[in-house]
């Protein structure tokens, strides 16, 4: 491939084009040909550095989705997460992996789902621009609006954003892109498309800038942490272009820059950074532009910092130990043990989370959890919805947990009440915070970082009130009972003006 980036050989032009197709056809064996076979055939110049700690380049993603169908320690799954920032080139990169599965993979199928039908469409529109670029030949037929097929019998097909449009397809490579912005059932459906064939290996890829907390692809990202699926996260910093001739002190970006973008061999212009950073807020751009924490515009307790608030603390037996409940079934059941020492700090030292089981085997785990004898616990506070009589059963959850020897109190309460004395735990008015949780509570952790408020504009809003999505609520509604329950007699008074 070497000689085709450096200058022309003599000979006939006959023979050069024949050269030229024949290596066009040549499937690349090792990630250096790889990135000079995209820059010859499809002019694009991958960036192939990782500029920020624990970032890849965008040339690490595209040779892993290509290569691994190739590679000689085959894995059981072909998935990968894509977590970019804005006009990073996810669409028109993940297109490149479309169209070199297509034509160097025999029988491959690969399907395009968009989170809306102009988010597909955008990255068939680049593919069909590949394939009209000296790559038509591989093609077989005509290359129709939503769907084009390949002579070797791989075929593309747009998806539409529905449950319907996905169930039912038995694919190898299916690539999402702009997972933010799917809906929960289409995503559920998607997640069983994908069937490895005797020499491809199933892949579902998941590509996006993750624009909030509480949004599907940091539930995407949460997931991943404990798989072997890989995550392929760039910044601006590794797509920007070289920055050669700029004062770093008088530029605009040098606060987050620090020179980075001098190291840098992207495509994405400084001018247009600059002007980006200056139409957008601090936190949108730190999440659309530098993929750190995500906006925090909509969350319900955007002072919770896990620097400042997570900690490791453990039981002390020269405190009180309280406990607090929001029951479930098919939503989560949730237990909390706190304790409060001398100067107010609330320590949350463990959590219990667990659907679909009965109340007495949470009175069994609740018990063997907790660290001191059942008749030294301070009080176990619970839901005052608790106490209502369940259909099937003739009793109450109160009452069979007292049944089981845990004496549980409630208190009835305003979520909003709740939610501002948790608010000043987390950061007071003087600034500081009385608020510690440990590791051990990842639930209660995540919930405090994405518990939410609904979308601006939609019809929840008009309550004021966060988002009851069965997930992030349970954990902070147990957090609520406490707050509530432990000092009586400190409850807020909301007041209209």
């Amino acid at each position: 491939m070497e000689f085709l980036t450096g200058p022309r050989t003599s000979g006939s032009i006959e023979k050069a084009q024949a050269i030229y197709a024949a290596i066009r056809r040549r499937r690349p064996e090792n990630k250096k040909d790889f990135k000079n076979y995209l820059k010859v055939f499809l002019n694009i110049d991958v960036p192939d550095k990782n500029i920020c700690q624990e970032h890849c380049s965008p040339l690490d993603y595209l040779w892993y989705v290509f290569n691994i169908d190739f590679s000689a320690n085959k894995r059981q799954n072909a998935d990968a997460v894509l977590w970019a920032n804005r006009a990073g080139g996810k669409t028109r990169l993940a297109a490149v992996a479309t169209l070199l599965d297509c034509i160097f993979k025999t029988q491959c199928q690969v399907r395009i789902l968009g989170g809306s039908g102009e988010q597909a469409g955008r990255m068939y529109q680049y593919l069909t621009q590949f394939l009209h670029s000296e790559f038509e030949g591989f093609v077989s037929g005509k290359i129709r609006k939503g769907k084009c097929e390949f002579i070797n019998g791989s075929t593309v097909q747009v998806l539409t954003q529905s449950p319907t449009s996905v169930r039912g397809q038995h694919i190898q490579k299916l690539r999402c892109d702009e997972v933010e912005l799917f809906s929960e059932d289409v995503f559920s459906a998607a997640k069983f498309t994908t069937q490895s064939s005797s020499s491809i290996t199933a892949g579902m890829e998941m590509i996006s800038t993750m624009h909030r907390p509480y949004g599907l692809m940091q539930k995407v990202i949460s997931s991943v942490k404990d798989s072997s699926t890989p995550v392929f996260k760039w910044c601006v910093w590794e797509v920007i272009e070289t920055c050669r001739d700029r004062v770093c002190s008088a530029c605009p970006l040098f606060s987050d820059c620090r020179g980075k973008a001098k190291k840098a061999s992207g495509y994405l212009r400084i001018d247009d950074c600059i002007t980006a950073m200056r139409r957008s807020s601090r936190a949108c751009w730190q999440a659309e532009m530098l993929c750190k924490k995500p906006s925090l515009e909509n969350v319900v307790f955007d002072e919770f910092d896990p620097a400042e608030h997570i900690r490791p603390v453990d039981y002390d037996p020269s405190l009180p130990l309280y406990r607090s409940i929001d029951f479930g079934f098919v939503n989560p059941f949730v237990c909390l043990w706190i304790q409060v020492d001398q100067q107010g700090l609330v320590r949350v030292i463990d959590e219990y989370v667990r659907r679909r089981a009965t109340i007495e085997a949470h009175a069994d785990e609740i018990k063997n959890r907790t660290p001191c004898r059942e008749e030294s616990v301070s009080a176990t506070f619970c839901d005052p919805a608790g106490k209502g009589l369940n259909d099937v059963t003739g009793t109450s959850s109160v009452r069979e947990l007292r049944a089981a020897g845990i004496a549980v109190s409630y208190r009835r309460n305003a979520i909003a009440q709740g939610i501002e004395l948790i608010r000043r735990a987390v950061r007071a008015g003087d600034g500081k915070s009385r608020l510690l949780i440990s590791p051990r509570c990842p639930r209660l952790i995540e919930a405090m970082q994405c518990y939410h408020y609904p979308e601006p504009g939609s019809a929840a809003s008009a309550h004021e009130l966060p988002v009851k999505d069965g997930v992030y609520d349970h954990p902070i509604d147990a957090l609520r009972y406490f707050f509530v329950n432990f000092k009586k007699t400190h409850t807020p008074k909301t007041r209209q003006y």
